[in-house]
């Protein structure tokens, strides 16, 4: 056991470098745990790596925390430097120690925020003083730099979500990364909602998984209308300044635009709330995240059928936080990035209605008021949980109170 300072210096950097390097050489795991193991008994590494599982002897814990979390604040304090790479190492250690921890996310924005600023196409003596030189792939084309720097950030986020309930400096980083390195690009908003779907029917208490959901279906929403509208307009430039190469909508984002619509939209969200809700009874999340699906569904029917421009003001009436920047890119068309932002794991297991066991019949792609009480009354009719009969009356209550008037 190494007791000086110097020997756990050295022991904690090599511990950093292991981790990394196993995230490196599989990028697949999927599930990260401690070994109990009070005191090194072999020379050698406490990371242990099988298969796609991740284990960390526990007697390193108090070394590593420490050595990582004074690291991280010495450079916020600026008596240290660290480049590029080894706030990322440090971070990510930090993180699977400590996923809420405010200060490893807001130094990862921060190291995105110099990747954008450099991504982005200027002159050399535009840069600004004290800008974090970028390492590893410094001649790779800035398209591609972002596609990997954007699913690495997603991967982080899953991760940090999955081991600390409610993680809302998680969450609110992911939707971050969003808002800035893929803005108004509907693939990417397609293939998160997508692998949200898995996550969400596992973590069925977690709000802000759901919170998630009603920012990709409000994003969606919105970049929809967009595209309809600037489809008769000669705006083509939607977020050339952060993908320097200019690549045109490609067949996927092209395909999906012309063909998804909002009530479907809208339908497959209800769908998938009323398999659920009918699967895990006694949950008020899913009642609440129900209640905001069906709220914006309805205003923004209700904006369609008065024509009044399609105002943000009804459809974004919740959380500014949700929305973020969404309408600093109106006017602009939707341009594809060519990345599969769905985990793995979510590939060989995702979650879709046709997968359910128990099917209620077609889709419906408009839902309404009167289906809605249907649902409630059905729910009521065979409930047995006292807490789903509560949930449900309340959100009847709800639909008479708010949306019936």
């Amino acid at each position: 056991m190494a007791e000086s300072e110097e020997e756990v210096d050295v022991l904690v950097q090599r511990v950093v470098k292991d981790i990394n390097n196993a995230f490196k050489k599989n990028p697949n795991i999927d599930e990260i745990g401690l070994i109990p193991c009070p005191e090194a008994r072999y020379n050698r590494s406490p990371i242990v790596l099988v298969e796609n599982k991740l284990g960390m002897e526990s007697w390193c814990v108090k070394f590593l925390l420490p050595f990582v979390h004074n690291k991280l604040l010495l450079y916020r304090q600026r008596k240290q430097w660290l480049d590029r790479e080894a706030l990322i190492d440090i971070t990510c250690t930090l993180l699977l120690l400590n996923p809420d921890f405010t200060t490893a996310w807001n130094v990862r924005r921060w190291v995105l925020q110099q990747v954008l600023r450099q991504c982005r196409p200027r002159a050399a003596e535009q840069k600004e003083p004290g800008e974090v030189e970028l390492g590893g792939a410094q001649g790779s084309p800035p398209n591609e730099r972002l596609r990997r720097v954007l699913r690495d950030e997603m991967k982080v986020c899953a991760e940090a979500a999955g081991r600390y309930p409610s993680n809302y400096n998680a969450w609110s980083h992911r939707i971050w990364v969003l808002q800035n390195l893929a803005k108004g690009n509907l693939k990417i908003l397609y293939d998160e909602l997508s692998s949200m779907k898995l996550w969400v029917s596992t973590h069925v208490s977690d709000h802000s998984g759901f919170h998630y959901r009603q920012f990709l279906m409000k994003a969606l929403v919105a970049e929809l209308s967009r595209a309809t509208d600037a489809s008769c307009g000669p705006s083509q430039d939607l977020h050339r300044s952060h993908w320097p190469n200019g690549d045109g909508v490609g067949p996927a984002a092209a395909e999906e635009s012309r063909t998804a619509s909002v009530p479907e939209l809208f339908g497959k969200e209800l769908e998938l709330c009323t398999d659920l809700i009918e699967t895990y009874p006694g949950h008020e999340t899913l009642w609440c995240h129900r209640r905001h699906v069906f709220f914006l569904w309805y205003h923004w029917r209700k904006e369609q059928s008065q024509d009044v421009g399609r105002q943000p003001s009804l459809l974004n009436h919740t959380d500014e936080t949700l929305s973020g920047s969404l309408g600093a890119s109106a006017g602009r068309n939707v341009q594809a990035m060519d990345v599969d932002l769905a985990l793995e794991e979510s590939k060989q297991t995702s979650y879709t209605q046709d997968s359910k066991r128990l099917k209620r019949g077609p889709l419906q792609l408009r839902p309404g008021l009167p289906s809605e009480h249907s649902f409630v009354t059905k729910i009521l009719s065979g409930c047995r949980s006292p807490e789903q009969g509560r949930f449900a009356a309340a959100y009847r209550k709800w639909l008479d109170s708010v949306i019936g008037q």
